[in-house]
């Protein structure tokens, strides 16, 4: 018997089996398994957002309709009573009024010098990567670390920088008090522009040098080249500064990281140029205990840091140059 043959037999009579189509799977299947795998990464996200920013946020709002202290059950609810106080605190607006005239001052300070330092690291200098990290290194000590360096470099009695002074004959300066205590907590903004630099780097070598190129042909000055072409291009970066930088500001703590006695009962001793809206936030909550009036303040510090983006975007819609239409639908 043949191999056929027996390949006939084992088979059995018949014609032989032919496999059938194979069905594509369902579409909506399909996007069900993707829907349920997104959300099985965001998970995590979601979770944190929701445990650690969305229920603060909610518990804070509560809090501020009420009379809490933190300690006490002996609570009351007040509405608005919290927010009505606020309104009639003159002490609150003019934190508020010395956090603005800060942020307007350190933001602008703080882009250009983050901006001129890219310029100059953008150049084909030697050992440009080790000038780059060196710049950059400020950048990645701790706020807490930077706070307690400053404090000892303008220490009154002991700092390096009277040190220097006394070299040139000058007397000690108070500088952590007023009138200097101001130029200082500048000084420590500026302190960390290597941030600012590395993201203005980044946009920097992401303009065509064909541009540049032909502006320099065409007899245009260093100056016109960066005014009429770098910045324009460089403004998307440029509105990213500025709107983090106004949010990292009014929110600050460093004056309470260069006050001499950083502790509830020290913070009602600031200078009163760096007595800044935060610091009367610190001070309501833990000098004085009052979380209900403390949560308000937040909320309506929450409020006017949307108002300020708000503002930011709609008076540079005009001015910002995007190389892809933000507003372009795919």
């Amino acid at each position: 018997m043949t191999v056929d043959q027996v390949s006939s037999v084992a088979s059995g009579p018949g014609p032989a089996p032919v496999a059938g189509p194979v069905r594509p799977r369902p579409r909506s299947s399909m996007t069900a398994r993707r829907h349920r795998a997104f959300y099985m990464f965001a998970a995590p996200w979601i979770a944190g957002f929701v445990l650690l920013t969305i229920a603060p946020m909610a518990y804070a709002l509560w809090l501020s309709f009420t009379t809490f202290d933190g300690i006490s059950p002996r609570w009351h609810y007040v509405g608005l009573g919290n927010y009505r106080e606020l309104a009639a605190d003159s002490q609150t607006w003019d934190a508020l009024g010395r956090t603005g005239l800060f942020a307007v001052t350190s933001v602008p300070l703080s882009i250009v010098a983050g901006l001129g330092l890219a310029v100059l690291v953008n150049r084909p200098l030697k050992a440009r990567g080790l000038f780059r990290t060196l710049l950059y290194l400020p950048a990645v000590v701790p706020p807490v670390g930077a706070g307690i360096a400053f404090k000892q470099l303008f220490d009154q009695n002991s700092g390096a920088a009277n040190g220097v002074l006394n070299l040139f004959g000058i007397d000690a300066l108070g500088w952590l008090a007023d009138p200097y205590a101001r130029y200082v907590l500048i000084m420590t903004v500026l302190w960390t522009a290597g941030n600012i630099m590395i993201i203005s780097l980044a946009g920097l070598q992401d303009i065509p040098r064909e541009l540049l190129e032909a502006a320099r042909i065409d007899g245009a000055s260093a100056w016109r080249s960066f005014r009429s072409i770098t910045v324009p291009l460089l403004s998307p970066v440029l509105l990213f500064q500025t709107v983090t930088g106004v949010i990292a500001s009014v929110q600050t703590i460093m004056p309470l990281l260069l006050a001499p006695d950083p502790t509830p009962a020290g913070i009602t001793a600031l200078p009163q140029s760096t007595y800044l809206y935060m610091m009367h936030v610190f001070a309501e909550y833990f000098a004085f205990g009052r979380y209900g009036y403390a949560s308000a303040l937040l909320w309506v510090l929450f409020v006017l840091i949307l108002l300020a983006t708000g503002l930011i975007f709609k008076a540079t819609s005009g001015v910002v140059f995007y190389n892809v239409d933000p507003e372009a639908k795919k």
